[in-house]
């Protein structure tokens, strides 16, 4: 039972936000149970744990953590190697505007995208704004290994799950976005990130 193990993350199968923190748990090699939710039908202990009964949650003995970017903290606390984060507060700082930015633009137009309840034209409008912003960015790819960082952070452990949907949102990127393109093949190989999908999730490609 999650509430005997030691780590325990509850975590939507099919969500970006969860695969947001399976990644950074995959990255660092940390033993957890994932407990697969259906948001529709939540689990007594995870509305015990979190008053949102919002997935994902990450219990650890008796602390319970409910928003992506506060469990991928904790765990960059918790778990320091390897590390996600900057030694110092500048790199720190920049990465977390970075996940912020990607989050406010790219995270955002996902939901849109995902929600059925959104209107067939603001779901082709976000479609449209979201290829189109990646496609800008493309070039920058081609600088470095990782998101603007020869080191693997947790800008890519927020972005590598939202590239991983492209083709279940019904976005192609275009060859004018190479970098990108490549480093998707280069990142989705990764064992971590193979490990950090879902039956649901390995269903999308």
């Amino acid at each position: 039972m999650a509430a005997t193990n030691r780590l325990a993350c509850y975590s939507d199968p099919a969500d970006h936000y969860s695969h947001r923190v399976r990644y950074v748990l995959a990255e660092k090699g940390v033993s957890v149970e994932i407990i697969d939710v259906d948001p529709a039908n939540c689990p007594g202990r995870l509305i015990e744990v979190n008053p949102y009964a919002s997935v994902p949650t990450l219990v650890d003995r008796d602390l319970a953590l409910y928003e992506p970017n506060v469990i991928t903290e904790y765990l960059e606390e918790r778990y320091p190697h390897p590390p996600l984060l900057p030694v110092y507060p500048v790199g720190r700082a920049n990465t977390r505007l970075l996940v912020h930015r990607i989050q406010r633009d790219w995270c955002a137009l996902v939901d849109q995208i995902a929600d059925r309840r959104t209107a067939d034209a603001v779901r082709a409008q976000a479609r449209k704004e979201l290829r189109e912003s990646l496609t800008g960015v493309s070039p920058v790819f081609a600088e470095k290994p990782f998101f603007m960082s020869d080191e693997i952070s947790l800008v890519d452990c927020c972005l590598l799950p939202i590239l991983w949907r492209l083709p279940r949102l019904g976005i192609e990127l275009p060859r004018a976005a190479k970098p990108l393109l490549d480093y998707m093949e280069t990142n989705f190989a990764r064992e971590a990130f193979r490990v950090s999908l879902s039956a649901v999730e390995r269903g999308m490609r």
